[in-house]
């Protein structure tokens, strides 16, 4: 009998003190915030990069067969932050051998694009009307979804690894050997 109001009193302070640390962190309901409310997104600060794209690092990376434009990747730029922004320098040429660099983030988790500034005449110009945008994957030169579809997002999820990111831009990574390429050497 003893060891019966033994194991009650056991469980009735344990009640109690999980009754108190109810009561001390509050209800969630109460104080109105929503536990299951989806969290407010901050995004953290950007700096435009010091230096034009890297050459040596640029790693071009398949779009669609429509698109008539070459679409490359500083590899050395990408910046997986820790706002759940993932952040690059993209390198698009056209058919006629003219390059834009431009400096650009994503977000998985609303797959959104920005577009932070342009490199031109030797410099960064940061783009004062910078805004997130909607990635449209229906679109021919949409370099955007490629990149979040291919290698930076994991679903809605940002990926957290660097060196995921970069196996998953490679395209000699695809098992079954080096894909063709059309006549921009883009992966087909």
């Amino acid at each position: 009998m003893n060891a019966v109001f033994s194991k009650l009193k056991t469980y009735a302070s344990s009640l109690i003190a999980v009754s108190l640390l109810i009561a001390c962190t509050g209800d969630p309901m109460q104080s109105g915030l929503d536990p299951f409310a989806p969290m407010v997104f901050k995004e953290g600060a950007t700096k435009m990069p010091l230096n034009p794209p890297n050459k040596s690092t640029t790693l071009p990376f398949y779009v669609s067969q429509t698109t008539i434009f070459k679409f490359a990747i500083d590899t050395s730029s990408i910046l997986i932050g820790p706002d759940g922004v993932t952040r690059y320098i993209v390198v698009i040429t056209n058919p006629s051998g003219g390059e834009q660099a431009q400096y650009e983030g994503i977000r998985c988790d609303s797959y959104q694009w920005r577009l932070y500034g342009t490199f031109d005449n030797n410099k960064w110009n940061e783009n004062p009307l910078s805004s997130w945008n909607a990635i449209k994957p229906q679109i021919p030169n949409r370099y955007q979804a490629a990149l979040a579809a291919g290698a930076i997002c994991s679903f809605n999820n940002q990926e957290k690894s660097l060196n995921t990111v970069l196996n998953s831009l490679n395209p000699r990574s695809f098992t079954g050997g080096t894909k063709p390429t059309n006549s921009y050497g883009v992966v087909e």
